[in-house]
């Protein structure tokens, strides 16, 4: 039998202690009639092993916008960390909370110009009253596009023909809210780094509602 150095041996078994913490995931934004709907699972991940399993990837940024994060943890909490510094301020000078596309702007300033060092999939989505709800993908490397709907993270790949097949432009609040949950339940179901809850925020003129979904209580398609 062949036996390894103790030295290779303990390398091995501490890999995952060396791993950077990783929220790659699932992550969603959908416009509905009235504003948007945002959702994230709650794993994050260490290498193979779970580090927690009730992160809260959607982050508030200022009171009408809020941002999903996928990729490194500490680059997407210390750029959301930034950019809600920046719009407070922002908010200060103009009387008003900012429009939901500058503070997309801003994020997509913080991405691109260090796209080389970070490593940073962020979706933000906010309501304001010039253009109502809106959704705006940054993908890795600093593009900035609105889209109706959007996912991300490493469980996307798996529910892209789902949420092409799925989605319908003016929806309903309740319609969006079980089209966000269908989907990412999907996606945590065939995903090894998603899973956990299910994190919703509906973000509209009154206000953000969150709620969380049990992995109990999610859906289950082909399996119930």
């Amino acid at each position: 039998m062949m036996q390894m150095h103790p030295s290779s041996m303990n390398m091995s078994a501490t890999d995952w202690m060396d791993a950077a913490h990783s929220t790659g995931t699932s992550i969603m934004a959908a416009e509905f009639d009235g504003g948007v709907v945002i959702g994230a699972d709650s794993r994050t991940t260490t290498g193979a092993y779970i580090a927690n399993r009730v992160t809260d990837k959607l982050t508030k940024v200022t009171d009408n916008i809020y941002c999903c994060r996928s990729g490194s943890a500490a680059d997407t909490q210390a750029i959301a960390d930034i950019v809600s510094y920046h719009l407070n301020f922002h908010s200060m000078e103009l009387g008003t909370q900012p429009l939901v596309e500058t503070g997309a702007a801003v994020f997509r300033e913080m991405c691109y110009n260090y796209r080389d060092s970070l490593m940073a999939g962020i979706l933000v989505a906010g309501w304001d009253s010039r253009k109502g709800g809106q959704v705006y993908s940054i993908p890795i490397g600093g593009m900035c596009v609105r889209q109706a709907v959007s996912i991300g993270g490493s469980g996307s790949s798996y529910v892209y023909g789902y949420v092409d097949a799925n989605f319908k432009e003016g929806m309903k609040k309740e319609e969006c809210v079980d089209f966000v949950t269908n989907t990412l339940s999907l996606a945590m179901a065939r995903d090894g780094s998603s899973g956990g809850v299910v994190r919703l925020g509906i973000i509209t003129k009154d206000g953000v509602e969150r709620r969380v979904k049990l992995g109990t209580e999610l859906p289950k398609f082909y399996e119930g």
